[in-house]
């Protein structure tokens, strides 16, 4: 007999259908799988998110134990004459600058040329600077217009800018020469011209402007200098000179930068327990409960940061965090006196320093609970070794989910097989009781039944 090309052709049943039922219902052993990696995804999600707030909460521990964000500084300017940028090396204070002249660069420009396309001839153009430096520029045949000119000495050179002015006069053109930068040390002291050069250029004295440097005084101290951006002069910060005049600068400790960095350092803290708070949750009405609700790691990264917050400094005149009007709430999060640390970072900045970033022989509070953090995220860390753990558990369920299908793939083929041999046996059946009919049919006939 031949092969049945499909299920059901021989049989007329619809086993096809049949065996996508069975294939459906073996299927269903996947499904517990399936709802287990979920789960542990879910659970490298949220260690993912724990880390992310353990990570921030480090950050700022971390800048609470740098000692320049305790020596921030802030300038104020009373006056219009400077500008001023102090740095964390300024010590705080008053003083008193007076402007007496500000930096200049020298500037002189060539006798005028009517054309400024016009070849002038081959020559040399030399010029010498108030600190002995000296430059030769030598303009060849086929570029010595002004125009041509003014590109050879900026493009062989960069002490000396040259550009083009045009004075509206009969001859307009004029080419000037321009110290890069301000002060006597930059000046040209000397501008000569050789070859054809010679008779065809020479220097303006009418349009010469001399180049000075900037003098000033600071707490009655004289001072001077090449440009109008003055370092030094008051230590850590930097004088914009803007005209002449009288100001006061005054440095400051920045205060708001260092309740920033403790405020910070609340927030992030206060984020790690919202954190946890929404992994572990539980919903008595829905039923809904967060990624990590009994998970025994998040449990102990939790011990493990009150324990941190509980460290004292007792070297320090400042020994805990209470004593900094930083307490906690019934809730786990932290609260600050904002009145108290305002008093803190106006007038005690010192033994603000000393609990956070430590003195020369005791270990601060933000050293002792950054290394407490870095133990958590470490490479032996809770955070990674649960990590870890939930990966291998997903690995070993991809494993598992991979061996049950092939399980229920080898059971399907089985069916397939048992089902094409029940068709062929029904479809033999189905032809002989068809031969079987036809006979008893025709031996009717013979002995006249019918």
């Amino acid at each position: 007999m031949a092969s049945i090309a499909a299920l059901g052709v021989g049989s007329g049943l619809d086993l096809n259908g049949l065996l996508k039922q069975l294939e459906s219902a073996e299927r269903q052993r996947l499904q517990p799988i399936t709802l287990q990696k979920r789960s542990f995804e879910a659970k490298i999600s949220a260690y993912g998110k724990l880390e992310g707030a353990l990570s921030q909460f480090q950050d700022a521990v971390k800048k609470l134990g740098a000692a320049e964000t305790f020596g921030a500084s802030t300038s104020s300017v009373t006056g219009d004459s400077v500008l001023a940028a102090a740095t964390n090396a300024a010590p705080t204070g008053s003083y008193s600058v007076s402007v007496g002249q500000l930096a200049r660069a020298y500037s002189v420009a060539t006798n005028g040329v009517a054309d400024k396309t016009a070849e002038l001839g081959v020559g040399t153009i030399s010029f010498t600077l108030g600190d002995g430096t000296a430059h030769t520029v030598d303009v060849a045949a086929g570029s010595t217009s002004l125009e041509a000119i003014r590109d050879t000495i900026n493009n062989q050179q960069n002490d000396v800018r040259a550009s083009l002015v045009n004075d509206g006069s009969g001859t307009p053109n004029r080419l000037v020469f321009s110290s890069a930068v301000s002060g006597t040390d930059k000046a040209i002291s000397s501008l000569t011209y050789g070859g054809d050069l010679a008779a065809n250029l020479s220097s303006d004295a009418a349009t010469e402007i001399t180049a000075q440097n900037a003098a000033l005084s600071v707490n009655g101290i004289n001072v001077t200098s090449q440009t109008n951006q003055v370092a030094g002069a008051i230590e850590g910060v930097t004088l914009s000179l803007t005209k002449a005049g009288d100001s006061t600068v005054t440095v400051n400790r920045d205060q708001e930068a260092i309740s920033g960095a403790v405020t910070e350092f609340v927030e992030a803290y206060n984020n790690i327990q919202k954190t946890i708070g929404d992994l572990s949750s539980f919903n008595s009405e829905t039923g809904s409960a967060g990624q990590l609700l009994g998970d025994s790691g998040l449990r102990s990264v939790e011990g493990r940061l009150r324990t941190a917050l509980s460290n004292s400094v007792p070297e320090a005149n400042l020994k805990t965090l209470s004593e900094l009007g930083i307490t906690r709430q019934l809730d786990g999060t932290l609260v600050v006196d904002e009145e108290r640390l305002t008093q803190l970072s106006t007038d005690q900045v010192g033994d603000l320093q000393a609990f956070f970033a430590g003195t020369g022989t005791a270990e601060g509070f933000a050293s002792k609970t950054a290394t407490a953090v870095g133990q958590l995220l470490g490479e032996n860390g809770l955070i990674t070794t649960g990590t870890e753990g939930f990966k291998n558990m997903l690995s070993r369920l991809d494993d598992r989910y991979i061996r049950e299908e092939e399980r229920i793939a080898s059971t399907i083929d089985r069916y397939r097989t048992q089902f094409g041999q029940l068709d062929s046996l029904i479809a033999s059946m189905n032809s002989t009781s068809s031969y079987l009919t036809q006979q008893f049919a025709a031996l009717d006939a013979q002995l006249g039944r019918k």
